[in-house]
C-alpha cells in the first residue's frame, strides 16, 4: 500500500460498517442499509482521504426500478490490500465490528 498506512475507523460507525463490508469482500447489496443523511459516496471518500484506504470505484450504466437509466457504482479493495489488512489487525477489528460474521 503506497503512501500512508490505512487506519481502521471506529468499528461500529458508518465508516466502520462500510469498511467491514469491503474487507470481508461481502456483497454490498446484502449489507444493512446505512441510516442518516450521509451517503455511501461520502463515507467512501472519507475512508480514502482521512483513513487512507485505497478503495477502487467502478461505475456502469444501469436501470432503476422504475425503468429510468442511471449509473451503478461498485466499491472494492484490491485483494492484496485486504490480505495485508487482515494479517495486521483486521481480523480482530472485523470481529469487533461485525461480531465475527465477516472474519475470513
Amino acid at each position: 500500500m503506497p503512501g500512508k498506512s490505512p487506519i481502521f475507523p471506529g468499528p461500529r460507525t458508518a465508516r466502520g460498517i462500510v469498511l467491514a463490508v469491503l474487507l470481508s469482500n461481502a456483497d454490498q447489496a446484502g449489507a444493512e442499509p446505512l441510516r442518516g443523511r450521509v451517503t455511501l459516496a461520502a463515507i467512501v471518500r472519507a475512508l480514502k482521504r482521512k483513513y487512507h484506504w485505497p478503495i477502487e470505484t467502478t461505475s456502469f450504466p444501469s436501470n432503476a426500478a422504475d425503468g429510468r437509466a442511471t449509473w451503478a457504482t461498485v466499491y472494492s479493495l484490491p485483494a492484496h490490500v485486504i490480505d495485508k489488512a487482515l494479517d495486521a489487525r483486521g481480523r480482530d477489528w472485523l470481529r469487533s465490528s461485525l461480531g465475527g460474521q465477516a472474519a475470513r
